[in-house]
């Protein structure tokens, strides 16, 4: 009887761990790819990375050892040529053809505007996700799947900071919640049935890490099972994943030059095991994806005509690395452009409308349209100078964590102290050569996006609706205190006239904006 007894327990033992036995999945993800199925190589750059073709290879390759999941964390559709002039359309059929699982929504996603990201959505093989995103028709807060066994809760979060960073006419009828208070919300609904949480988040790599430190660190800890916080949005190239307790904070970089691989052991709701790292994807002739290589050229014979025509000539380098931080030779030229085709005293834009630098040499329009992405237009307004030093602070208020607003300037040159606290960092400030005066009118020249609030400017916005006519059709400002205003030309639009005269550029860095220490 006590041997009947003793393999009966030992059987229900031995039953037990067969059923708990550790499961290993792997976790594939991109993120910030900005429609680059192209190689692509910084001005300077030793090599060109990335290439659809070869990126899919390798998605293949590396699905089969594990279980395994492919997750895009934002800002897939636009960005580069290849993928505006579809209006992303050739970037939803490539993440189709690679099997991607599930997508965050990233800020840039909304840059077409509601209509075209919702045919978009529709036309995806896989669900797009926004937990803190309320009422977006085919948006979904989260996805739950099971990969052997592997019960996986992947919860989508974008970052709050949407309604500022693309334009203000994309985001109509939109709410967005705090990031922490709606991740905290779905997780404690999630991890009831889960063995592992997937924060598919596009909001970047500091705040993925203070919201890791929310959910994982600390007394007020709240996750009870591991949690892979997969990001996007800083472009920051993370060789190793960042761990805070129960937290995995992982980011791979830009524009598919990099895959981010991550394995995780995992054995009743405990993580045994992490490996992670980043793939460089090298461009290979006779190696890649054929259905991924032919789509890729498809869409490039379409554009091929248009866009590699000599637009002009440029005798240095332009350079828009730094735009965020400090003055540039591609910030000077186009914001002189700016203000010479509006015929305004000043000009500001911002140094987040600059995306990609040239070499000297020939230009082509395709450069020019990396360049300059976004389907801005020109407005000049009569403010004053109280309101014009106030865009001049607002726009160094982010200088230390390197935000868009940062302002490349013409007719205006002015120093600033970043110790100082925000809204007091400006310390001289003149327009043409004078200095400026808080009580004197000015014509600024600025973008569309900005004018509308845009990277959170509010001095433009202000100016415009001071007058008692101002008003808005279909989606255009009017006003007395606009004193240029065409919708019907993109700033791009603008640089190609200038470069088209024949006449080579060779902008250099004049002294305009001055930091102080």
């Amino acid at each position: 009887m006590r041997q009947l007894l003793f393999c009966l327990i030992l059987a229900l033992v031995l039953s037990a761990d067969c059923s708990a036995a550790p499961i290993t999945i792997r976790i594939l993800h991109l993120n910030d790819f900005h429609g680059f199925a192209n190689p692509s190589k910084a001005p300077g750059g030793a090599l060109a990375l990335g290439d659809a073709a070869r990126l899919a290879a390798e998605i293949h390759q590396q699905r089969t050892p594990y279980p395994s999941l492919l997750l895009v964390a934002g800002d897939a559709i636009h960005g580069d040529t290849w993928a505006r002039l579809s209006q992303g359309k050739s970037v939803i059929e490539l993440l189709n053809l690679l099997g991607v699982d599930a997508m965050s929504l990233g800020n840039h996603e909304f840059d077409y505007g509601q209509a075209v990201l919702k045919q978009r959505i529709s036309e995806a093989r896989f669900p797009v996700l926004a937990a803190n995103l309320s009422d977006f028709p085919g948006i979904l807060p989260r996805m739950d799947v099971t990969r052997n066994g592997l019960r996986i809760s992947i919860i989508g979060l974008v970052t709050e900071e949407t309604p500022y960073s693309s334009h203000p006419r994309n985001m109509a009828g939109l709410r967005f919640r705090p990031v922490i208070e709606t991740a905290r919300l779905q997780l404690g609904q999630a991890q009831q049935n889960a063995d592992l949480i997937v924060l598919l988040t596009h909001q970047g790599y500091e705040h993925d890490r203070a919201l890791a430190q929310n959910l994982c660190g600390g007394p007020v800890a709240t996750a009870t099972i591991p949690v892979l916080i997969v990001g996007g949005h800083t472009h920051t190239r993370l060789e190793q994943p960042t761990r805070i307790g129960n937290c995995i904070v992982v980011q791979a970089w830009e524009h598919g030059k990099t895959l981010g691989l991550v394995d995780l052991t995992i054995d009743n709701g405990r993580l045994l095991k992490l490996e992670g790292r980043l793939i460089e994807i090298t461009p290979a002739i006779d190696n890649g994806d054929p259905a991924v290589a032919a789509l890729v050229h498809s869409y490039n014979q379409e554009a091929a005509e248009l866009l590699d025509r000599k637009a002009g000539t440029a005798e240095v380098d332009l350079i828009q690395q730094g735009s965020r931080l400090h003055e540039t030779n591609l910030g000077n030229l186009v914001a002189d452009i700016v203000r010479q085709a509006t015929g305004a005293e000043a000009a500001i834009i911002n140094g987040g409308s600059l995306r990609f630098g040239i070499p000297k040499g020939s230009v082509t329009v395709r450069q020019i349209q990396q360049a300059l992405p976004f389907n801005n237009y020109l407005v000049a307004v009569r403010m004053s100078g109280s309101q014009l030093l106030s865009a001049l602070e607002h726009g160094v208020s982010g200088v230390e964590h390197e935000e868009g607003r940062f302002p490349q300037v013409s007719g205006i040159n002015f120093s600033f102290n970043p110790a100082r606290p925000v809204g007091q960092r400006v310390v001289s400030a003149a327009i043409g050569g004078k200095p400026l005066r808080v009580d004197q009118e000015y014509t600024v020249a600025t973008l569309d996006f900005i004018a509308a609030g845009g990277d959170g400017y509010t001095s433009f916005g202000e100016a415009i609706r001071s007058s008692g006519d101002f008003s808005e059709v279909s989606g255009a400002m009017q006003s007395s205190r606009l004193v240029y205003n065409d919708p019907g030309r993109f700033l791009r639009d603008m640089v190609l006239e200038t470069l088209e005269t024949g006449q080579s550029v060779s902008p250099v860095l004049e002294g305009r904006i001055r930091e102080l220490r």
